[in-house]
C-alpha cells in the first residue's frame, strides 16, 4: 500500500474493534461514533495528530484500561505503538485498508 491509497489524516481518531466484522486474515476497527452492538467490552486506541497514543484495554473488573504512548506510520502502512520513545514497539500491525468510517488490519 501506498500513501496515495488513503488519508493519512484518517488515522487521527479513536478506533475500537468491531470484532463482529473480522475475518480469518483482517481485523476491523471503526471509529468510536459508530452504531455498535451491545458487547461486553471493546478493545481501542486514539491516535492523536502529534503523536500520542492512547490505548484502551479490558480489565479483569471489565473496567476499562487506558495506557499513552507514541505511534508511529512506517513504511507507509505498518502502524507501530510505543510505550515511549525510543523503545522497541510494542505492537504493529499492517494497515490492510483505511477510509474515515473503517480500518482493517492484518491478523
Amino acid at each position: 500500500m501506498s500513501k496515495k491509497n488513503f488519508d493519512r489524516n484518517s488515522l487521527h481518531q479513536q478506533w475500537v474493534h468491531s470484532h463482529e466484522e473480522d475475518t480469518e486474515t483482517g481485523m476491523v476497527f471503526r471509529p468510536a461514533s459508530f452504531a455498535f452492538p451491545p458487547s461486553r467490552g471493546r478493545t481501542a486506541f486514539t491516535l492523536k495528530p502529534d503523536g500520542s497514543l492512547v490505548e484502551i484495554g479490558i480489565g479483569p473488573t471489565d473496567r476499562r484500561l487506558e495506557s499513552q504512548g507514541i505511534w508511529k506510520l512506517e513504511d507507509d502502512n505498518s502502524l507501530l505503538f510505543y510505550e515511549k520513545a525510543g523503545t522497541k514497539p510494542k505492537r504493529s500491525m499492517k494497515i490492510v485498508s483505511l477510509d474515515k468510517e473503517r480500518l482493517v488490519v492484518k491478523r
